[in-house]
């Protein structure tokens, strides 16, 4: 697996990362513990080595299901890897988000022990919504998090994006950051702008929902019913429907070469974005690990290529 470096940290980056909210949550379905385990036993042997969890991946009665589940499956390997959770909102209690002293405190302990570990390498605030979310003092308890050794560096997990995007940048231009976390596929590329400004400042970038909530994974039928209470219930035939015919144009763009499958395109795809550090896959079998993987060993799209996916490019679809 080839790796890149994030931002001007020392983290040297699997280009994949495997994100773990379909581990510890229902959200696309749920996933049995010894899948799970397997699951993380193959992605460290593709080599993959970022990992990226929270205390929201959990559910009503439990948070940080997830953590537990990742912790769990890196057994003996967990010093090996790099891993990433968030603060601010948990499975519990999902509002009214908590970005205070005491929150980043309390979240940061609860999660080194459900992983399992003595420290974090990305600490995330979990979608702060606006500013005045925010409380000044979690600054210095950050900072003092960091002297302690329990997390190594600072991020911001993006959601809203219209409404959150100059406080990112105003972050990430204040240094007081070292990654951002945002959504990125070839279905939504509102970000793009703000990782320009991440890449001119020596910023991270981590890319995630790659696979559109699986309307790029070319699974998703026009007919395909989703179960109740699971992400993608949310839409209707219409919206399904105008998913599925822009994917299959995607296909005839981008599936040739050394590219077999939609989700080995969407990936290289969001890896061929100029500032992009790795990309998240939210895999749940180990057919989606080998497409992700896949995705880094073959070579870049051409400009020429490029181009004509951004020229079909019309609006961008809304995320999770």
């Amino acid at each position: 697996m080839k790796k890149r470096k994030l931002g001007e940290t020392d983290l040297e980056c699997s280009e994949i990362g495997l994100g773990t909210w379909a581990l510890g949550s229902g959200v696309y379905g749920e996933v049995e513990a010894c899948e799970a385990d397997r699951l993380i036993g193959e992605s460290l042997d593709a080599g993959i080595n970022f990992f990226d969890t929270a205390p929201l991946y959990g559910n009503k009665k439990e948070n940080g299901v997830a953590e537990g589940v990742l912790g769990k499956g890196l057994g003996s390997r967990k010093e090996e890897v790099i891993v990433s959770t968030k603060f601010g909102r948990t499975a519990i209690a999902v509002m009214p988000p908590r970005f205070s002293r005491k929150e980043a405190r309390e979240s940061c302990e609860a999660s080194l022990k459900r992983i399992g570990r003595e420290w974090v390498d990305l600490f995330f605030f979990h979608s702060p919504f606006e500013p005045s979310e925010i409380e000044d003092e979690v600054w210095e308890e950050l900072a003092c998090l960091k002297s302690e050794g329990k997390i190594r560096f600072i991020g911001h997990s993006v959601s809203m994006y219209e409404d959150t995007q100059e406080l990112s940048a105003q972050w990430i231009q204040e240094r007081k950051i070292e990654a951002i976390q945002v959504v990125l596929s070839p279905f939504n590329r509102e970000t793009l702008p703000l990782i320009a400004i991440a890449e001119k400042e020596g910023c991270g970038v981590i890319a995630r929902e790659c696979m559109a909530n699986g309307f790029l994974s070319g699974c998703i039928q026009k007919n395909t019913i989703f179960p109740e209470g699971t992400l993608n219930a949310r839409y209707s035939r219409e919206e399904i429907a105008e998913r599925v015919d822009y994917a299959e144009q995607l296909k005839l763009d981008l599936i040739h070469g050394d590219v077999k499958t939609l989700p080995q395109a969407s990936y290289r795809w969001v890896l061929d974005q100029k500032g992009v550090t790795l990309a998240l896959s939210g895999a749940r079998a180990q057919k989606e690990i080998q497409d992700a993987v896949r995705s880094s060993e073959i070579a870049s799209y051409s400009r020429e290529t490029l181009a004509v996916v951004d020229a079909i490019h019309s609006r961008d679809f809304c995320p999770a």
